[in-house]
């Protein structure tokens, strides 16, 4: 074996679908996770979407009613890439039992001290979730959201995440569709002409199309139940769902009981 085959090896060994320029990037923006009007303004923005698409999806698939004060009481959640902490929090405000898992140790730091000063108790980790489902855990539920566009295997990955989730429960997923439109909005527009995220955030190489995580999603033993498109509304400055899937896009995925 080469040198550089060595060295990937050893990384996959000890990071798992880690990519270490990925974590120093977001490492380097922890800072700014709950800064509304910073780097992760936008996320800010999206967030109330995937918030109700997450919960609407799990009422259904446990019979819990949206409405009441804390709809997800007792579902376990695990938030992979939770960052620092913002649609974690959410969750658990819900009454979900929220574990967060980030490879970027400032990206935790950042989440528990948020969480510790609002009260909301979420279990946060500076872990991988090759190593939490290694270790036996299963959950409700599995987010992978807005992440596997920043890993360094997808379909590897999904599959891992896939194996987390518990008989008759569900995966979550939102990313970036592989198109020229997306191209155009999500890098060049938004990265260099609205100037709404650094430079750099995204790799178009890297985005991946709905067939493709879906047949992620298949090899690792799940469904996908429903895919819906996400858009942006420059007249009210907010986030919605559509039938559109160019750019923007969510999946939920269930295991059979």
């Amino acid at each position: 074996m080469d040198r550089a085959a060595t060295d990937r090896a050893t990384d996959r060994a000890t990071d798992g679908f880690v990519d270490r320029g990925e974590v120093a990037r977001f490492d380097a923006l922890a800072a700014t996770w709950w800064d509304e009007t910073g780097p992760m303004r936008v996320l800010h923005r999206f967030n109330p979407v995937r918030l109700a698409y997450i919960r609407d999806a799990l009422c259904r698939r446990f019979g819990r009613d949206p409405r009441a004060p804390f709809p997800l009481d007792g579902l376990s959640i695990c938030d992979v890439g939770c960052g620092g902490g913002v649609l974690s929090e959410p969750l658990a405000r819900l009454g979900a039992r929220v574990t967060g898992l980030d490879p970027a140790e400032q990206n935790i730091a950042v989440a528990r001290a948020h969480a510790e000063a609002a009260g909301v108790p979420v279990d946060y980790r500076g872990a991988t979730i090759e190593a939490v489902v290694a270790g036996g855990e299963r959950f409700d539920a599995v987010l992978i959201m807005e992440v596997v566009e920043h890993v360094s295997d997808m379909p590897a990955f999904v599959r891992t995440a896939c194996a987390g989730v518990k008989p008759g429960g569900l995966l979550f997923g939102a990313t970036l569709n592989r198109t020229l439109r997306s191209f155009a909005l999500a890098i060049v527009g938004a990265e260099y002409v609205l100037g709404w995220l650094p430079r750099g955030t995204h790799d178009w190489q890297k985005f991946v199309t709905p067939d493709e995580l879906a047949r992620a999603i298949r090899a690792g033993g799940l469904a996908v139940t429903d895919t819906v498109g996400v858009v942006y509304n420059p007249l009210t400055d907010g986030w919605r769902t559509s039938r559109d899937t160019a750019v923007n896009y969510m999946v939920a995925a269930e295991r059979s009981a």
